[in-house]
Protein backbone atom coordinates (compact mmCIF):
# COMPACT_ATOMS: atom_id res chain seq x y z
CA UNK A 1 0.00 0.00 0.00
CA UNK A 2 1.11 3.31 -0.93
CA UNK A 3 1.87 6.10 1.34
CA UNK A 4 -0.57 8.61 -0.04
CA UNK A 5 -2.89 5.57 0.18
CA UNK A 6 -2.63 5.35 4.11
CA UNK A 7 -3.06 8.70 4.71
CA UNK A 8 -5.97 9.02 2.76
CA UNK A 9 -7.51 6.12 4.66
CA UNK A 10 -7.28 7.74 8.06
CA UNK A 11 -8.38 11.04 6.20
CA UNK A 12 -11.62 9.07 5.55
CA UNK A 13 -11.83 7.86 9.07
CA UNK A 14 -11.65 11.22 10.53
CA UNK A 15 -13.66 12.60 7.97
CA UNK A 16 -16.93 9.80 8.80
CA UNK A 17 -17.01 11.96 11.94
CA UNK A 18 -15.89 15.49 11.59
CA UNK A 19 -17.75 18.34 9.51
CA UNK A 20 -15.49 17.80 6.24
CA UNK A 21 -14.58 21.17 6.50
CA UNK A 22 -17.51 21.94 3.89
CA UNK A 23 -18.48 25.66 3.71
CA UNK A 24 -15.89 26.78 6.03
CA UNK A 25 -14.67 30.55 5.01
CA UNK A 26 -11.50 30.64 2.93
CA UNK A 27 -8.93 31.52 5.20
CA UNK A 28 -5.80 34.23 4.16
CA UNK A 29 -3.89 33.36 7.45
CA UNK A 30 -0.82 34.51 8.82
CA UNK A 31 1.05 32.68 10.96
CA UNK A 32 2.81 34.44 13.74
CA UNK A 33 4.30 31.28 16.01
CA UNK A 34 1.38 31.63 18.73
CA UNK A 35 0.48 27.97 18.06
CA UNK A 36 3.83 26.50 17.78
CA UNK A 37 4.05 22.81 19.37
CA UNK A 38 6.35 22.78 22.22
CA UNK A 39 8.63 20.35 20.78
CA UNK A 40 9.63 22.63 17.85
CA UNK A 41 12.70 24.73 18.00
CA UNK A 42 12.39 28.12 18.85
CA UNK A 43 12.92 30.37 15.39
CA UNK A 44 16.22 31.28 14.55
CA UNK A 45 18.17 32.31 11.15
CA UNK A 46 16.49 31.00 8.05
CA UNK A 47 13.23 30.43 10.33
CA UNK A 48 10.00 32.55 8.93
CA UNK A 49 7.95 33.83 11.93
CA UNK A 50 5.03 35.27 8.90
CA UNK A 51 3.71 33.15 6.31
CA UNK A 52 1.11 34.24 4.01
CA UNK A 53 -0.77 31.42 2.99
CA UNK A 54 -2.61 32.84 0.06
CA UNK A 55 -0.17 32.86 -3.32
CA UNK A 56 -0.91 34.12 -6.68
CA UNK A 57 -2.61 31.31 -9.01
CA UNK A 58 -1.26 29.75 -11.56
CA UNK A 59 -2.51 30.14 -15.14
CA UNK A 60 -4.61 27.19 -15.48
CA UNK A 61 -7.62 26.59 -13.49
CA UNK A 62 -8.88 23.91 -11.26
CA UNK A 63 -12.79 23.85 -12.54
CA UNK A 64 -12.37 23.26 -15.91
CA UNK A 65 -13.04 19.86 -16.78
CA UNK A 66 -10.56 17.28 -17.99
CA UNK A 67 -11.61 15.97 -21.41
CA UNK A 68 -13.69 13.28 -20.97
CA UNK A 69 -15.05 14.08 -17.51
CA UNK A 70 -17.66 15.32 -15.96
CA UNK A 71 -17.58 17.70 -13.08
CA UNK A 72 -20.75 16.83 -11.50
CA UNK A 73 -22.87 13.51 -11.79
CA UNK A 74 -26.02 13.20 -13.70
CA UNK A 75 -29.51 12.71 -11.91
CA UNK A 76 -29.52 13.84 -8.25
CA UNK A 77 -27.02 15.51 -7.50
CA UNK A 78 -25.24 13.23 -4.34
CA UNK A 79 -23.80 14.90 -0.92
CA UNK A 80 -20.37 16.12 -1.12
CA UNK A 81 -19.11 13.15 0.78
CA UNK A 82 -21.44 10.97 -1.03
CA UNK A 83 -19.07 12.12 -4.16
CA UNK A 84 -16.02 11.37 -2.50
CA UNK A 85 -16.94 8.18 -1.17
CA UNK A 86 -18.31 6.91 -4.85
CA UNK A 87 -15.00 8.29 -6.53
CA UNK A 88 -12.89 6.25 -3.76
CA UNK A 89 -14.65 2.95 -4.26
CA UNK A 90 -14.67 3.22 -7.88
CA UNK A 91 -10.66 4.17 -7.58
CA UNK A 92 -10.20 0.48 -5.79
CA UNK A 93 -12.81 -1.33 -8.28
CA UNK A 94 -10.13 0.39 -11.31
CA UNK A 95 -13.16 2.51 -12.66
CA UNK A 96 -10.69 5.60 -13.03
CA UNK A 97 -13.02 7.91 -15.15
CA UNK A 98 -16.06 7.93 -13.06
CA UNK A 99 -13.79 7.94 -9.81
CA UNK A 100 -12.11 11.59 -11.37
CA UNK A 101 -15.29 12.31 -12.23
CA UNK A 102 -17.11 11.86 -8.34
CA UNK A 103 -14.49 13.17 -6.51
CA UNK A 104 -13.69 16.84 -8.63
CA UNK A 105 -17.49 17.03 -7.60
CA UNK A 106 -16.81 16.69 -4.10
CA UNK A 107 -13.34 18.39 -4.41
CA UNK A 108 -15.81 21.69 -5.97
CA UNK A 109 -17.64 21.20 -3.22
CA UNK A 110 -14.77 22.00 -0.78
CA UNK A 111 -13.73 18.01 0.49
CA UNK A 112 -10.42 18.68 1.12
CA UNK A 113 -9.92 14.53 1.27
CA UNK A 114 -10.81 14.74 -2.32
CA UNK A 115 -9.00 17.63 -3.69
CA UNK A 116 -5.75 16.01 -1.76
CA UNK A 117 -6.08 12.91 -3.73
CA UNK A 118 -6.98 14.65 -6.53
CA UNK A 119 -3.92 16.44 -5.87
CA UNK A 120 -1.66 13.37 -5.79
CA UNK A 121 -3.14 11.58 -8.68
CA UNK A 122 -2.03 14.10 -10.63
CA UNK A 123 1.65 14.73 -8.89
CA UNK A 124 2.11 11.02 -9.56
CA UNK A 125 0.38 10.01 -12.90
CA UNK A 126 -1.74 7.61 -10.88
CA UNK A 127 -5.04 6.65 -13.13
CA UNK A 128 -4.82 10.30 -14.88
CA UNK A 129 -1.82 12.11 -17.20
CA UNK A 130 0.45 13.65 -14.81
CA UNK A 131 -0.03 17.43 -14.45
CA UNK A 132 1.74 19.05 -11.95
CA UNK A 133 0.35 22.48 -11.90
CA UNK A 134 -2.76 20.59 -11.95
CA UNK A 135 -1.61 19.49 -8.39
CA UNK A 136 0.01 21.88 -7.13
CA UNK A 137 -3.58 23.92 -7.79
CA UNK A 138 -5.42 21.41 -5.73
CA UNK A 139 -3.05 21.69 -2.53
CA UNK A 140 -3.09 25.30 -2.70
CA UNK A 141 -7.02 24.96 -2.41
CA UNK A 142 -6.34 23.03 0.68
CA UNK A 143 -3.30 25.20 1.89
CA UNK A 144 -5.62 28.04 1.60
CA UNK A 145 -8.52 26.77 3.67
CA UNK A 146 -7.51 24.90 5.92
CA UNK A 147 -4.33 26.20 7.27
CA UNK A 148 -6.02 26.95 10.44
CA UNK A 149 -7.54 23.52 10.96
CA UNK A 150 -6.82 21.92 14.53
CA UNK A 151 -3.26 19.97 14.28
CA UNK A 152 -5.11 17.07 15.91
CA UNK A 153 -7.91 15.88 13.54
CA UNK A 154 -6.89 13.02 11.34
CA UNK A 155 -7.99 15.75 8.45
CA UNK A 156 -4.67 17.60 9.60
CA UNK A 157 -2.38 15.00 8.12
CA UNK A 158 -3.82 15.88 4.65
CA UNK A 159 -2.99 19.26 5.18
CA UNK A 160 0.31 19.22 6.27
CA UNK A 161 1.25 17.08 3.41
CA UNK A 162 -0.44 19.83 0.79
CA UNK A 163 1.46 22.48 2.56
CA UNK A 164 5.07 20.17 2.05
CA UNK A 165 3.48 19.37 -1.80
CA UNK A 166 3.72 22.91 -2.33
CA UNK A 167 7.27 23.05 -1.02
CA UNK A 168 8.52 20.99 -3.21
CA UNK A 169 6.86 22.81 -5.75
CA UNK A 170 8.41 25.97 -4.82
CA UNK A 171 11.62 24.46 -4.30
CA UNK A 172 12.07 23.05 -7.84
CA UNK A 173 9.43 25.30 -9.75
CA UNK A 174 6.67 24.36 -12.55
CA UNK A 175 8.10 24.98 -16.26
CA UNK A 176 6.04 26.55 -18.74
CA UNK A 177 3.73 28.13 -16.07
CA UNK A 178 3.22 30.62 -13.20
CA UNK A 179 5.33 28.47 -10.45
CA UNK A 180 8.53 29.33 -10.38
CA UNK A 181 11.43 28.06 -8.23
CA UNK A 182 11.67 30.23 -4.74
CA UNK A 183 14.03 28.19 -2.19
CA UNK A 184 12.17 31.14 0.49
CA UNK A 185 8.91 30.72 -0.50
CA UNK A 186 9.70 26.64 -0.19
CA UNK A 187 11.13 27.56 3.59
CA UNK A 188 7.56 29.35 4.51
CA UNK A 189 5.26 26.29 3.55
CA UNK A 190 7.95 23.53 5.19
CA UNK A 191 8.38 25.67 8.15
CA UNK A 192 4.48 26.03 8.52
CA UNK A 193 3.77 22.67 8.18
CA UNK A 194 6.69 21.89 10.17
CA UNK A 195 5.52 23.66 13.34
CA UNK A 196 1.81 24.17 13.38
CA UNK A 197 0.89 20.57 12.27
CA UNK A 198 4.34 18.92 13.70
CA UNK A 199 4.98 17.06 10.39
CA UNK A 200 8.03 15.05 10.14
CA UNK A 201 8.54 15.37 6.10
CA UNK A 202 7.93 18.82 6.76
CA UNK A 203 10.66 18.83 9.58
CA UNK A 204 12.96 16.68 7.52
CA UNK A 205 12.79 19.31 4.50
CA UNK A 206 13.22 21.78 6.95
CA UNK A 207 16.35 20.79 8.19
CA UNK A 208 17.90 19.92 4.92
CA UNK A 209 17.24 23.76 3.99
CA UNK A 210 19.02 25.47 6.74
CA UNK A 211 21.35 22.71 6.58
CA UNK A 212 22.44 23.68 3.02
CA UNK A 213 21.47 27.74 3.61
CA UNK A 214 18.50 27.15 0.95
CA UNK A 215 16.20 30.01 1.29
CA UNK A 216 17.88 31.76 3.77
CA UNK A 217 20.63 31.99 6.60
CA UNK A 218 22.36 28.79 6.96
CA UNK A 219 21.84 27.17 10.60
CA UNK A 220 23.22 23.72 11.28
CA UNK A 221 22.61 23.81 14.34
CA UNK A 222 18.77 24.84 13.83
CA UNK A 223 18.85 22.20 11.22
CA UNK A 224 19.93 19.65 13.60
CA UNK A 225 16.98 20.40 15.89
CA UNK A 226 14.34 19.86 13.01
CA UNK A 227 15.92 16.65 11.84
CA UNK A 228 15.78 15.56 15.44
CA UNK A 229 11.98 16.29 15.75
CA UNK A 230 11.24 14.02 12.89
CA UNK A 231 14.03 11.07 13.76
CA UNK A 232 12.21 10.34 16.53
CA UNK A 233 9.16 9.98 15.19
CA UNK A 234 10.37 7.41 12.78
CA UNK A 235 11.60 9.32 9.65
CA UNK A 236 14.35 7.12 8.23
CA UNK A 237 15.72 10.07 6.13
CA UNK A 238 15.61 12.24 8.74
CA UNK A 239 17.46 9.96 11.23
CA UNK A 240 20.19 9.56 8.14
CA UNK A 241 21.31 12.69 8.07
CA UNK A 242 20.84 14.11 11.41
CA UNK A 243 23.51 10.46 11.94
CA UNK A 244 25.88 11.96 9.10
CA UNK A 245 25.63 15.39 10.53
CA UNK A 246 26.17 14.33 14.29
CA UNK A 247 28.63 11.74 12.99
CA UNK A 248 30.97 14.17 11.36
CA UNK A 249 30.64 17.21 13.70
CA UNK A 250 31.95 20.93 12.50
CA UNK A 251 30.17 24.17 11.59
CA UNK A 252 28.92 24.91 15.05
CA UNK A 253 27.70 21.15 15.81
CA UNK A 254 30.41 19.34 17.97
CA UNK A 255 31.24 16.00 16.89
CA UNK A 256 29.10 12.85 18.70
CA UNK A 257 30.07 9.91 16.66
CA UNK A 258 28.47 7.54 18.61
CA UNK A 259 24.95 9.43 18.95
CA UNK A 260 25.72 9.40 15.28
CA UNK A 261 26.44 5.49 14.71
CA UNK A 262 22.83 5.71 16.24
CA UNK A 263 20.80 7.33 14.06
CA UNK A 264 22.23 5.99 10.71
CA UNK A 265 22.00 2.67 12.41
CA UNK A 266 18.20 3.19 13.00
CA UNK A 267 17.89 4.80 9.77
CA UNK A 268 19.36 1.46 7.77
CA UNK A 269 17.08 -0.33 9.69
CA UNK A 270 13.48 1.93 8.61
CA UNK A 271 14.58 2.55 4.93
CA UNK A 272 12.84 1.20 2.27
CA UNK A 273 14.63 -0.53 -0.77
CA UNK A 274 14.87 3.13 -2.87
CA UNK A 275 16.59 4.70 -0.42
CA UNK A 276 19.96 3.54 -0.67
CA UNK A 277 22.01 6.60 0.21
CA UNK A 278 20.86 5.88 3.71
CA UNK A 279 22.47 2.32 3.85
CA UNK A 280 25.81 4.07 2.24
CA UNK A 281 25.68 6.56 4.89
CA UNK A 282 25.97 4.12 7.45
CA UNK A 283 28.21 1.65 5.96
CA UNK A 284 30.57 4.90 5.47
CA UNK A 285 30.64 5.60 9.10
CA UNK A 286 30.79 2.57 10.33
CA UNK A 287 33.75 1.32 8.58
CA UNK A 288 35.39 4.86 10.39
CA UNK A 289 34.16 4.14 13.62
CA UNK A 290 36.23 3.08 16.32
CA UNK A 291 35.42 -0.32 18.08
CA UNK A 292 34.60 2.01 21.33
CA UNK A 293 32.66 4.02 19.35
CA UNK A 294 30.33 1.45 17.57
CA UNK A 295 29.68 -0.11 21.20
CA UNK A 296 28.97 3.32 22.56
CA UNK A 297 26.14 3.57 20.05
CA UNK A 298 25.04 -0.13 20.34
CA UNK A 299 24.16 0.99 24.28
CA UNK A 300 22.48 4.11 23.00
CA UNK A 301 20.69 2.18 20.66
CA UNK A 302 19.52 -0.30 23.30
CA UNK A 303 18.72 2.45 25.47
CA UNK A 304 16.31 4.37 22.74
CA UNK A 305 14.82 0.82 21.83
CA UNK A 306 13.74 0.70 25.52
CA UNK A 307 12.54 4.22 26.28
CA UNK A 308 10.33 3.49 22.80
CA UNK A 309 8.83 0.45 24.07
CA UNK A 310 7.90 2.10 27.45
Amino acid sequence: MRISDGILRVAVIGLGVMSLGIGLASTAMAFDGSRTPEDAPVAGPGMTRSLSVAAPMPDASISAPIAGHRIAPMGTPPTPFEAFRSGTQALRAGNTDQAVTSLQYAAEQGVAAAQWKLGRMYAEGDGVSRNNLRAFEYFQRIANTHADDNPTTPQARLVANAFVSLGHYYLEGIPNSSVRADASRAQQMYSYAASYFGDADAQFHLGRLLLAGQGGTKDPRQAARWLRLAANKGHSPAQALLGSLLFTGGESISRQAAVGLMWLTLAKDGASSDQAWIAEKYASAFKSASEDERAMALMYLESWMKTRRE
